[in-house]
């Protein structure tokens, strides 16, 4: 009896590790300056999380970014935690994207982790980061 309790909760922990490997790890604004937010996303009950990237001109502090994902990502069964935000500044055109500055709510992002993120999503663009706050 015991094992098919084991085994059943482990079929809904693969199943949650995989809408883990749904959620995209980059979604910002495709161009302008905007503030973002790092976000990690964990299976609920599990050791399973991957870190994403969410930036938009629509917030206008960094908790709305958050107020947005967090009740989403419930919805898939998973939980999140904000590590940090700051701003891009993303030139389509020119395919540069430029990670800075911090978030007054959330505290300033890794923005190294930021930036692979952001090289993994944005393959042909030229990606720096900084601790600057302009």
């Amino acid at each position: 009896m015991l094992g098919c309790g084991v085994q059943d909760s482990a079929v809904g922990y693969n199943a949650m590790a995989d809408t883990l490997g749904k959620v995209s790890d980059v979604e910002i604004d495709p161009d302008g300056v905007f503030k973002y937010i790092l976000v990690r996303v964990k299976v609920k009950d599990g050791t399973d999380h991957k870190d994403i990237v969410r930036g938009t001109k629509s917030a206008q502090y960094h908790n709305h970014i958050f107020e947005k994902v967090s009740p989403e990502m419930q919805g898939f069964g998973l939980e999140c935690s904000c590590l940090g935000g700051g701003k891009i500044e993303h030139n389509s055109k020119e395919k540069k994207l430029r990670v800075f500055g911090e978030s007054t709510g959330y505290g300033k992002a890794d923005h190294s982790v930021t930036a692979e993120k952001l090289k993994s999503a944005f393959h042909d663009y030229e990606i720096t980061w900084s601790d600057d706050k302009k």
